[in-house]
């Protein structure tokens, strides 16, 4: 049943890339992009990692998505634009760097690189030692207590990038008004009685 569910999925993520690479719309993208998000949310389950399908599914395809979906929707940038290439020969290099990862990835999966050897018990990651709890209440403390600044800097520098957008976007949408002389002069005098 695992090989069945491993192989659904995949077709799901590859067909999740593949789409949202090759689609014309950024909102089509977006969403392609959490299939594919999710998709891989599933292989960490079947891998029994719990806590990184739960940060797949709430921080990637939660919260990023959403804010990916926010920008491109504020800026309006899901409109169709020309696919005239300002650079020359920008595509066909792009697709021979492709074909070229693509034949070193695989190539790499033909070879077992694994070892096979246990770690030590000094790097192990073993629940219940020496306090700690589990792999979710380690990364909890250590989140929560060395980590406290650097994760409260990020929560900080998202919100800024958004209030950015917002106001970039508002300032930008605003039609420019151009007014004669003789009424520019008169909104000044008005505006200079109305203070």
């Amino acid at each position: 049943m695992q090989a069945v569910i491993f192989f659904v999925f995949a077709v799901f993520a590859f067909g999740g890339a593949i789409g949202m690479v090759v689609a014309r719309n950024p909102v089509h993208s977006a969403l392609l992009l959490v299939v594919t998000l999710v998709s891989v949310a599933v292989f960490f389950l079947q891998e029994e990692a719990h806590l990184l399908a739960a940060v797949q599914v709430i921080v990637y395809a939660g919260a990023i998505v959403v804010l990916f979906l926010f920008v491109i929707m504020l800026l309006g940038v899901d409109r169709e634009e020309s696919l005239d290439d300002p650079i020359p020969f920008q595509r066909p290099t792009a697709v021979a760097l492709g074909a070229i990862v693509l034949a070193e990835l695989l190539f790499l999966a033909g070879h077992n690189w694994a070892t096979g050897a246990h770690a030590d018990p000094k790097h192990a990651i073993v629940g219940g030692t020496h306090g700690l709890g589990g792999n979710v209440e380690r990364v909890a403390r250590a989140l929560f207590t060395d980590f406290l600044w650097p994760f409260e800097i990020t929560a900080a520098l998202l919100v800024l990038a958004v209030v950015g957008s917002v106001v970039l976007a508002r300032r930008s949408g605003q039609p420019v008004e151009i007014l004669p002389e003789d009424d520019a002069d008169e909104s000044a005098l008005s505006q200079d009685v109305t203070s």
